[in-house]
């Protein structure tokens, strides 16, 4: 018996479990696309399946809908795959540990990957259903949304028909999304210089550990520290002070998400160990003072490193590693002028790491104004120029400008209120959705984004909404009925 089967509402909550026994990272969603494609097969639905694992499932008019504009529901179906460090799972091969708490649906010391996961499970309880009214129906599957949007880059649209367009990857039940940013990604490396670890010098290393993290678009207005920003402020004030070499620097595991935990690794005599251990000490109250309302549970910590180093990075490699930590952009950057809250644009710095070919510091930087996504990146540029830094830019991916003669939007505020008796929003929001890029290629479509209520995505926090999940598959059901 599933975790979840007491839920029922019409299959749901069932294909949400069912997915989730389905390992499906970013660039791991082979085994769900087939899933998927299996479930079509099973019911007689029209199907198709790329090489970038995208699946479209087509089916029919239910009775005296044949004439109705169709519809295309559409949502990504691999997920962030992040845990606590204390906890055991391998996202390759492992199922997923699912727990109510409350009206709360989460995982076991991991993402739940209710983004997008619930968007596939609508779908698919939507495609299964024999007693829903609703016009023709295309439900499209996309791959690999969290790593940049390339499933939905890939697909061909040629033979989609549908007139509306409903995305699936909202967060916040009743809020219509009708526009998002645009955004790119930022890679910066920095050669590393080595050279013998001195005598006398032993390993020591410095740890940032609970930090909240949480998605660097829709999060980040929030005012919640980048492990990554908050190790450049403590490897600046430790060489301020004491004599230390680096040998890396870990945080982060992907740019669009904010990082929550950091790791470096320093050389030092056993005299300079110990004033650092005092530093450490008095920087960490600093730094929890200035986050005493986001960041409670904030934990820095120094110890001899259980390992032996034999090189290290020169003193200029250092120096400049904790200067593209101190000056690369993090955080808001501008507000929007037109819609009171909504961050225009920002930058995060998700992810350090060390290897054999450097220091490298991937960003993901958006803007709803394409001229502020240019000018973000263009710091990143000067800064690693300054530092002996290249840069190389991904992923760039359109925004998707409002509309305000939308047909979609008055039947889906309609239904919604018909559902709940609730009133609902329109919102922008600073991230991006595959829908910049089905505008793009698809420019007719009538489109708006919309969703269940989710905590926390992208960390191990993530948690789904039931009764937010019931009144919108309620909801959902009314606005198909109202298609005709």
């Amino acid at each position: 018996m599933g975790v979840l089967d007491a839920l029922g509402t019409d299959k749901v909550f069932y294909y949400f479990e069912e997915i989730t026994k389905i390992p499906h990272g970013s660039g791991n969603e082979a085994a769900l696309a087939q899933y998927i494609v299996d479930f079509a097969k099973e019911r007689g639905l029209e199907c198709r399946r790329d090489a970038a694992d995208n699946v479209v499932v087509k089916k029919a008019a239910t009775p005296g809908y044949e004439q109705a504009p169709g519809v295309i529901f559409q949502g990504h179906i691999d997920m962030v795959c992040e845990k606590l460090g204390s906890v055991e799972h391998d996202f390759t091969k492992d199922p997923l540990q699912l727990e109510i708490d409350g009206d709360m649906i989460r995982a076991k010391g991991t993402t739940l990957g209710a983004d997008n996961g619930i968007a596939v499970a609508f779908m698919l309880a939507v495609l299964d259903s024999t007693t829903l009214e609703h016009p023709f129906v295309e439900a499209v599957f996309t791959t690999n949304e969290e790593t940049g949007m390339d499933g939905a880059k890939a697909l061909d649209v040629s033979d989609l028909k549908g007139t509306y367009f409903i995305n699936m990857d909202s967060e916040e039940e009743g809020e219509f999304l009708v526009s998002c940013c645009g955004g790119r990604r930022v890679q910066v490396t920095l050669p590393v210089e080595k050279e013998a670890v001195k005598a006398g010098e032993e390993a020591y290393v410095l740890r940032i550990r609970g930090l909240k993290g949480g998605h660097s678009g829709s999060d980040i207005n929030l005012q919640r520290a980048s492990a990554n920003k908050l190790m450049g402020r403590l490897l600046d004030e430790l060489q301020s002070k004491v004599a230390y070499a680096l040998v890396r620097v870990e945080g982060g595991k992907m740019d669009n998400a904010i990082c929550r935990e950091a790791d470096a690794v320093l050389t030092m005599t056993a005299d300079a160990a110990k004033e650092a251990e005092k530093i450490v000490a008095e920087m960490e109250k600093v730094l929890k003072q200035e986050y005493h309302r986001t960041e409670t549970d904030m934990m820095i910590t120094w110890e001899k490193a259980n390992e032996a180093v034999t090189e290290v990075m020169t003193e200029a490699t250092k120096s400049h590693v904790i200067s593209i930590l101190l000056l690369i952009p993090y955080g808001v950057e501008t507000m929007s002028m037109d819609i009171e809250g909504l961050v225009e644009s920002s930058s995060n710095i998700g992810v350090v790491c060390t290897d054999e070919k450097g220091v490298h510091f991937d960003s993901a930087v958006r803007s709803a104004v394409a001229s502020r996504k240019e000018v973000i990146c263009r710091k990143i540029e000067a800064i690693a120029q300054l530092c002996g830094a290249s840069v190389e830019s991904s992923n760039d991916y359109p925004g998707w400008v409002y509309s305000d003669d939308s047909k979609l939007l008055v039947l889906l505020q309609d239904a919604y209120r018909k559902a709940t008796g609730r009133e609902p929003k329109l919102t922008a929001i600073h991230a991006g959705v595959e829908c910049g890029l089905f505008a793009e290629k698809m420019p007719w479509l009538d489109m708006v984004s919309l969703g269940p209520n989710m905590f926390d995505v992208h960390t191990p926090e993530e948690r789904l909404s039931i009764s937010s999940t019931v009144r919108t598959w309620d909801f959902l059901k009314e606005a198909l009925k109202q298609m005709k």
